[in-house]
C-alpha cells in the first residue's frame, strides 16, 4: 500500500498513512500543485486547511469500511485543521452512480434526514472525542453542512453553466458510465449531474483538500476543475483504499454481509475482527488503528488480537474492549454460564412457542432467510450454551428452554436469549 508520490515531497507521517494517491503531486511548486507547500503556507499564516468529506446518507448504518475516511478526517482535526463534513441531503436524492450498473432509486427527503441523523450519532455526536470517530467538541475543528443549502437554490442558468464545463466524452470516461454505455444499460441524464453537483460542493465550502475512496477520483477531480473555473484555489485530492471485508475477497459491504458495523456491540466487534483472514491484518492495522505494525511483537495470532483490541477500543474505550476480549475467549473456550460474559440480549418475547429452531433464528434476525438458518444449523455452526443444535427442525417447546442461554453462531456472533415480556 505504497503512497504514489515523488520522493522529494515531504509530508507528515500521519497524513501519508494509508493514502494511495494524492493529486496533483508536483515535485515542487506553488500551493496549487504541491500539498507540502500548502501545508507550510497554512502553518505560516495560522490558517487551518479546510478538509472536505462528503457523505450521502443513503442508508442508516456505517461500517468499518466507511470509517477509513473519517479516521483520516479526524487526523486532520487533531493536527489543527477544520473538517468540513458535508451531508449530501440533496445529492442523496440523486444517488451516486459510482460502482452501480443501473440507475439508483431516488430517496425521499424524510428518508435522507433520518439516515443523516443516524450517521452523525455513529460518528460520535454527543460522545467524548476519545471514543468518537470525529471530534465534535473542540471549537473550530468541525463544520457540518448540508449541500441542500446551496444546491437547492441553483437556477437553470447556473446549472447550464456547470454542464458546459464538462463534455459527454468526459462523463463516459468515468468507468461506471462507460461500462453501462458499452453494455447498452440505460444512463439517465440526471446521473451526469451527480459529479458536477458534488464538485460544486467543493466550491461552496472553499475546500483545500477533499478525501475520497479510490473509486471517487473522478468526482474529486471534478471539484478541483470547478474551483479553477470559478476562480478558487483548487483542492487537493487524497484517496484511500477500499477496505476488503471479512470474507477476504470482496469490498466490505452490507449487501454482501461481510461487514463490521460501528453500531455492533463490543464482543461482536472484537470477535469478528479477531477472525479476519491473515492476509487482511496488515491493512486493517494500517487503516483502522494508529498502531505501528513494525513495532508489534509476537505471533501472527497475537498481532491479530492486538488489531482487534485496538479497533474495538477506539469505539468503546480500552476497558470495555479488554472485557470484550476476555469474554470472547471464555465463550470460544466453552466456559459459559449466565454470569460469565456481558453478551447482548436477543428478545424472543414476540415469538410464539413451540417453534422450530430454523424459524426462531430467522424471526429474531440472526439470519435473513429460513434457508440460510437451515444451512448454518446443518453445518454445525449454531450452538446454545455450547451445545450444537442437532437439527433445523428441532423444536423448542417453550421460552423456558432457552431463556438466559447463550446463542453462538460460528466464532463471531454471540447473543443471550431473553424471554421477558
Amino acid at each position: 500500500m505504497a503512497l504514489i508520490l515523488d520522493n522529494s515531497i515531504s509530508l507528515p507521517s500521519w497524513l501519508e498513512r494509508g493514502i494511495v494517491d494524492i493529486f496533483p503531486s508536483a515535485k515542487e511548486g506553488d500551493s496549487d500543485q504541491n500539498l507540502a507547500t500548502r501545508l507550510t503556507q497554512a502553518k505560516k499564516t495560522n490558517k487551518p486547511l479546510r478538509v472536505k468529506l462528503g457523505i450521502d446518507p443513503t442508508g442508516k448504518d456505517i461500517h468499518l469500511g466507511h470509517s477509513i475516511l473519517f479516521r483520516k478526517l479526524r487526523a486532520f482535526q487533531d493536527a489543527g485543521h477544520t473538517a468540513v463534513l458535508i451531508i449530501g441531503d440533496f445529492t442523496a436524492r440523486i444517488g451516486d452512480p459510482t460502482g452501480k450498473n443501473k440507475t439508483r432509486i431516488q430517496l425521499k427527503e424524510e428518508q435522507v434526514d433520518e439516515n443523516a441523523k443516524s450517521y452523525l450519532e455513529q460518528l460520535g455526536r454527543g460522545k467524548p472525542p476519545e471514543i468518537s470517530l470525529l471530534d465534535f467538541q473542540t471549537p473550530g475543528r468541525l463544520e457540518i453542512r448540508r449541500n441542500s443549502e446551496w444546491l437547492s437554490d441553483l437556477d437553470l442558468i447556473k446549472i447550464i453553466d456547470l454542464l458546459s464545463i464538462s463534455t459527454v466524452g468526459q462523463m463516459l470516461a468515468k468507468e461506471d458510465f462507460g461500462n453501462r454505455y458499452e453494455s447498452g444499460t440505460p444512463i439517465s441524464l440526471h446521473e451526469f449531474l451527480y459529479p458536477l453537483l458534488q464538485g460544486y460542493d467543493s466550491v461552496a465550502v472553499n475546500a483545500d483538500i477533499e478525501l475520497g475512496g479510490t473509486d471517487q477520483k473522478f468526482n474529486v477531480a471534478m471539484g478541483r476543475d470547478l474551483q479553477k473555473y470559478l476562480g478558487q484555489s483548487p483542492q487537493f485530492g487524497l484517496l484511500l483504499p477500499i477496505l476488503v471485508g471479512l470474507d477476504g475477497t470482496q469490498k466490505m459491504s452490507k449487501s454482501i454481509g461481510n461487514t463490521v458495523g460501528l453500531n455492533e456491540d463490543p464482543i461482536s466487534m472484537y470477535s469478528k475482527l479477531e477472525k479476519v483472514p491473515d492476509a487482511l491484518v496488515s491493512d486493517y492495522l494500517t487503516l483502522l488503528t494508529d498502531l505501528n505494525p513494525a513495532s508489534l511483537l509476537g505471533t501472527p495470532r497475537d498481532i491479530q488480537k492486538a488489531m482487534a483490541l485496538s479497533v474495538t477500543a477506539s469505539h468503546y474505550g480500552i476497558e470495555i474492549a479488554k472485557a470484550a476480549q476476555e469474554d470472547a475467549a471464555k465463550l470460544i473456550a466453552g466456559s459459559i454460564s449466565q454470569k460469565d460474559a456481558e453478551v447482548p440480549e436477543l428478545s424472543v418475547s414476540m415469538i410464539e412457542f413451540p417453534v422450530k429452531a430454523f424459524y426462531l433464528l430467522k424471526e429474531v434476525g440472526i439470519f435473513k432467510t429460513s434457508s440460510e438458518a437451515r444451512r448454518q444449523i446443518q453445518g454445525g455452526a449454531v450452538r446454545i450454551d455450547g451445545e450444537k443444535i442437532p437439527d433445523p427442525n428441532f423444536e423448542f417447546k417453550d421460552k423456558i428452554m432457552i431463556n438466559g442461554k447463550i446463542l453462538q453462531v460460528g466464532k463471531k456472533t454471540f447473543r443471550r436469549f431473553n424471554s421477558y415480556d
